[in-house]
């Protein structure tokens, strides 16, 4: 993914999260299981501590979270 998304070569300062055993697709609830091994389309705010502030889950791929949305939950975290 991130040789994907690189620009002029240079692949971004992102971290990826690789979950084959879905443990952390578990974790957070968001399982698919029509989905042959993917989750639901999920953003999370997640604060300093480890704590899911906010959750959006959708099992449309094609519905994603507002940029408004996201911007508001994290708002509430300062």
């Amino acid at each position: 993914m991130a040789d994907k998304i690189a620009k002029d070569g240079k692949t971004p300062n992102i971290v990826f999260l690789s979950d084959p055993g879905h443990q952390v697709i578990d974790r957070y609830g968001i399982w698919n299981p029509a989905g042959k091994g993917w989750p639901h389309p999920t953003t999370l705010v997640i604060d300093r501590q480890g704590i899911v502030r906010w959750k959006f889950v959708e099992v449309d791929f094609r519905v994603r979270a507002k940029n408004e949305q996201i911007l508001d939950a994290l708002d509430r975290l300062r």
